[in-house]
């Protein structure tokens, strides 16, 4: 557990280095892009090695129907991430929400908290949804005038679904091949 907690305090002071002393990150110029990427990384790194080896700890039963709203939840996580990728126009709802890529984020971290019930899960990814809402308030506070993006026509739509479900596809054969079955049985 204690690699988990190094890596989600590792990841995050990285990650709010620029929005809490924005003058030093500013002093650090481009070399400070890449100490911030290897900080990434390292959070990241411990986050991974952290959860595979933590002893489980069960915290509740998470009810079996909670495979489908991950999976569900999974795809919107996807869609709503990816909304933003268009170069101009953005698909929805990227052209409503400031945040999109958080907010597809902190959607992937509510999905796996729905179907883990064990104390490192929890941990991880309530760690992480609290990074990702934390974020948010930072980046609004720094930067609080946001115009929204024009609306994407439906070329955009029809490459963000695909490329929602060959992710969805490929984050599932992950699953599998670490040996989680992430489809109801």
């Amino acid at each position: 557990m204690a690699l988990i907690v190094a890596g989600l305090i590792l990841w995050t002071l990285v990650h709010y280095f620029k929005r809490l002393a924005p003058d030093r990150r500013a002093a650090l110029g481009d070399p400070g892009k890449g100490l911030v990427a290897v900080g990434v990384v390292a959070g990241l790194v411990l986050m991974i090695i952290g959860y595979r080896s933590a002893d489980f700890i069960y915290i509740w039963q998470p009810p079996s129907f909670m495979v489908h709203v991950n999976n569900t939840l999974m795809l919107l996580a996807f869609w709503v991430y990816g909304s933003s990728a268009a170069k101009t126009a953005k698909a929805w709802p990227a052209y409503k929400i400031r945040h999109p890529q958080l907010t597809g984020f902190k959607i992937w971290a509510v999905a796996h908290l729905l179907v883990n019930g064990d104390l490192a899960s929890i941990l991880l990814f309530g760690g992480l949804l609290g990074w990702a809402v934390g974020s948010v308030i930072l980046i609004n506070r720094a930067e609080p005038d946001w115009t929204p993006p024009e609306p994407a026509g439906v070329a955009t739509y029809v490459r963000l679904a695909i490329i929602s479900l060959v992710l969805f596809s490929i984050v599932a054969g992950v699953h599998v091949w670490l040996g989680v079955w992430p489809f109801p049985v």
